[in-house]
């Protein structure tokens, strides 16, 4: 060869080097950065889970602070029930809810056993109260062969159109219903107030 194909190859050759050595770098750098965004995406999964980790944390000390208040309210509940004038109260409001739900002439109410008496001793007051504000006339009766468990804390279940029609007011069904209304606003009595959610009446109101 001359010298002129020589310097000819040697530039090739510088160029083909060049080439490559580029094509390692690039190499080179792509797995370096795709390293580095792994760790990266490695960190915001660990930080992701340390969040969730804490709301969960915290989300359960708050359910179970509620369920300290919630079985406060059932031992409040059950200490009137114990107050013979309280529950012959409670048991006549729940009467005449109870007509209200049903809006039926005939209706059959059943108790607990040993609840015959302070039931029959309200009824009329109960129908009174629902004719007044029904308009309407209403025969009921008390079940004196179906009662309710006697383990149950109290209140009624009035049956109508032959058992197809039936309003349960025991005193553990209203509690549930009233806990559902109320979790909202002891949520936001406890942990601050939110747009979203709706105010309810207070649990005298029902009782």
């Amino acid at each position: 060869y001359g010298s002129s194909g020589i310097n000819a190859e040697y530039g090739e050759f510088n160029i083909e080097k060049g080439r490559l050595v580029e094509q390692e770098k690039q190499k080179i750098r792509a797995f370096y950065e795709k390293k580095e965004k792994n760790a990266e995406l490695q960190k915001k999964i660990q930080m992701s889970n340390l969040h969730n980790q804490a709301r969960l944390r915290l989300l359960k000390q708050r359910e179970d602070h509620l369920q300290v208040v919630v079985d406060k309210t059932t031992n409040k509940l059950k200490g009137q029930v114990v107050d013979i004038t309280k529950y012959r109260e409670m048991l006549q409001g729940l009467i005449t809810q109870g007509l209200c739900q049903l809006l039926e002439p005939h209706v059959t109410i059943q108790c607990r056993q040993m609840d015959i008496q302070l039931v029959e001793g309200v009824l009329a007051a109960g129908q009174a109260n629902y004719t007044k504000l029904s308009g309407l006339d209403v025969t009921v009766k008390v079940d004196q062969a179906n009662f309710l468990p006697a383990d149950i804390t109290g209140g009624v279940r009035l049956v109508a159109k032959e058992g197809r029609m039936v309003v349960v007011n025991t005193l553990e069904a209203r509690l549930e219903q009233i806990i559902k209304q109320k979790i909202p606003e002891v949520r936001s009595m406890l942990y601050g107030s939110n747009p979203n959610r709706r105010s309810h009446l207070s649990l005298h109101q029902f009782l």
